[in-house]
């Protein structure tokens, strides 16, 4: 049997709040696995390509998993998931819209342009949590991730 190693998640969320929550709903239900966040599409895609503050390897693993939020300064999750799916090295990346939109148009544009999943967000600590205990069900339990 295939022993399933912790996996890294890598949140882009600018909301200073909505960022400490979410970690600590991971932290609750995800304990072993590796979560980071990052404040903006810019960032996210500094980390991926392991740009200075991001270029330690060992302490900002390429993630397994990323949760995107839509409407982000500097770089919005639209543009940032464009370049993660158009990137060799990336594409094969999960990517999980998790945004407090629930419009049709962005739940169809976002998945044409390659996302695997659209969460809206929910409005409380234990929809938070409901839902990072599904995502490990899903993503770190049930589904084999590209290596």
């Amino acid at each position: 049997m295939l022993v399933k190693k912790p996996i890294n998640i890598l949140i882009a969320e600018d909301d200073d709040d909505d960022k400490l929550l979410i970690i600590k709903a991971f932290q609750k239900t995800l304990p072993k696995e590796n979560v980071t966040c990052v404040s903006d599409g810019e960032a996210l895609l500094q980390y991926l390509n392991q740009v200075a503050p991001f270029d330690q390897v060992e302490k900002f693993p390429i993630p397994d998993i990323i949760l995107l939020d839509l409407n982000m300064p500097k770089k919005d999750g639209r543009t940032a998931l464009a370049e993660i799916k158009s990137h060799e090295n990336f594409k094969k990346i999960p990517v999980i819209i998790f945004t407090t939109s629930n419009l049709k148009d962005d739940i169809e544009i976002t998945y044409k342009m390659g996302s695997n999943s659209f969460i809206t967000k929910p409005g409380s600590f234990e929809g938070l949590v409901k839902v990072a205990k599904e995502i490990e069900n899903y993503w770190s339990k049930t589904v084999m991730l590209p290596v």
